[in-house]
């Protein structure tokens, strides 16, 4: 998921090294409401004192992706570098719990650069919204009848009609979420391509999807919308009723995850791709 290295700017994800002399001195704990968060919160805390994140130098977050997602929109805009321990379930973004030697683990991090995705939805009244993502914005039916959407890639048409469930644009790093539960394919982190996955298609039966590339703009008309009514999702926030989404990767803005060295968001991607 949300979750590469790259020697060119134009990439959406970088992991290289912190800078050796840099220290983080100012630490922001934000954990999820699970107890076994909760109580490693206030022990960190206790360790190593607490600032706010506007004060704080990076952000230590515990939990599970989940949480992991909300601090990263939190951070929209933002350098403040996050380091996920997982205190949740799943955990692909996040770093082994150890209360010990967090100083040392910060200072010796590599960090993951993300750009994440634009969605800007108008729905059947005429109102747009705004909004972005860090996985994927997905487009679901919300009635018995399936969706008909007709997609455009960089203002050609390249689907007149695309029967099914839905269809979602995913990051590299959003591959392995609902993409990859949706079939999609898993995308190398420093790949420049984003990801088009139809949902459970019904027309074209055949077609799996496309992989496009990351500086492509993405549109989906919704057809039939007053009858098959569609929903649009960026992440957690989702839009009713849309008539019209557009899709493109921001890349005004930049996300810091740091990860521990041997551990990079790469090697989990690739480690996925074999995982049996």
């Amino acid at each position: 998921m949300f979750p590469r290295p790259s020697k060119t700017k134009d990439h959406a994800l970088h992991d290289q090294p912190l800078d050796s002399a840099r220290v983080f001195s100012k630490i922001a704990f934000r954990a999820s409401l699970a107890p076994q968060a909760q109580e490693a919160q206030q022990l960190l805390r206790a360790q190593y004192g607490d600032v706010s994140e506007q004060e704080a130098d990076v952000i230590v977050a515990l939990g599970g992706d989940g949480l992991m997602l909300q601090c990263l929109h939190r951070q929209l805009g933002s350098n403040v570098p996050i380091y996920g321990m997982n205190r949740g379930s799943v955990g692909f973004l996040m770093n082994e719990y150890r209360s010990d030697a967090l100083l040392e683990r910060l200072a010796a991090a590599e960090r993951s650069i993300i750009h994440p995705l634009i969605m800007e939805t108008t729905d059947v009244h005429g109102v747009v919204t705004k909004a972005h993502a860090l996985n994927e914005v997905s487009l679901l039916r919300r009635s018995y009848q399936a969706a008909k959407l007709e997609i455009s890639v960089d203002g050609r048409t390249r689907l007149s009609e695309l029967i099914a469930d839905g269809v979602l644009v995913a990051t590299p790093a959003g591959s392995t979420a609902y993409n990859l539960s949706a079939n999609g394919p898993i995308v190398p982190l420093n790949a420049p391509l984003l990801v088009l996955t139809p949902l459970s298609p019904f027309r074209p039966r055949r077609w799996r999807g496309a992989l496009l590339p990351e500086k492509a703009r993405i549109a989906i008309r919704v057809l039939e919308a007053d009858r098959r009514p569609v929903n649009a999702a960026a992440d957690h926030l989702e839009i009713s009723d849309v008539s019209e989404v557009r899709i493109e990767m921001d890349r005004k803005i930049n996300l810091t995850m740091l990860h521990d060295p041997g551990h990079s968001l790469e090697e989990r991607i690739l480690n996925e791709q074999f995982w049996v």
